[in-house]
């Protein structure tokens, strides 16, 4: 059975701390589309988010943060470089690809040696970090392969029965992903166009690359 609550009830992020500490996987709003996660340190609940999603095992799942300071909880060798460009887009849509921190769980890179980060620019995001107390692998909360949604029914339309619990944030302000970005590489290069253009990704990253340029 899956619960649908407000996001801005007090109930319903008691719940959600409740669950993620658990081990569960939830639904929420994200500042670009609805996202599902769990607790990226808890190899169960990551098992757990690839089986909810039906997603590859090889495709890895981002981690979001609440703070730049929280990029060493998860990644490491973040470029000099880099540290301007990130602190223009953080919080916000955003995805960078950096090594991994060696404690974190290989579940949640599929195996990789590098690792996803993203930090959100919405509250909600923000609050269910602090209160699980780590963390969180998320991605979007569509079965893998379908439209990623914007609303908390569409969610339910593909996710209900699969998980315990949705918050309900009302639409979200974009129906496009974030971009991503890999910072492990040199020069830097863009995975993904999404929300952020890659003109505005270049104002503060003249080097990055593309793949296929050149």
């Amino acid at each position: 059975m899956t619960e649908i609550l407000p996001a801005n009830s007090a109930k319903a992020i008691k719940l959600a701390r409740t669950l993620l500490r658990e081990g569960e996987v939830i639904a929420f709003p994200t500042d670009t589309v609805y996202g599902v996660g769990a607790n990226a340190f808890e190899r169960f609940a990551v098992r757990q988010l690839f089986e909810v999603k039906q997603r590859p095992p090889d495709k890895a799942i981002p981690v979001f943060i609440t703070q730049i300071d929280d990029l060493n909880q998860v990644a490491r060798g973040v470029p000099n470089s880099a540290w301007r460009f990130l602190q223009h887009f953080w919080p916000g849509a955003l995805t960078v690809v950096l090594p991994k921190a060696p404690h974190l769980p290989p579940d949640v890179t599929a195996g990789e040696d590098t690792v996803a980060v993203r930090l959100p620019d919405h509250p909600l995001c923000h609050e269910l970090v602090v209160k699980t107390g780590r963390p969180l692998a998320v991605t979007s909360a569509n079965l893998s392969g379908r439209p990623a949604p914007t609303t908390a029914q569409e969610v339910a339309a593909q996710l209900r029965g699969r998980i315990p619990l949705i918050l309900d944030g009302g639409p979200t302000p974009t129906s496009k992903p974030s971009s991503i970005v890999d910072l492990s590489v040199s020069p830097p290069r863009l995975l993904r166009e999404g929300d952020l253009s890659l003109a505005v990704l270049r104002e503060f990253l003249p080097e990055l690359t593309v793949k296929g340029e050149g």
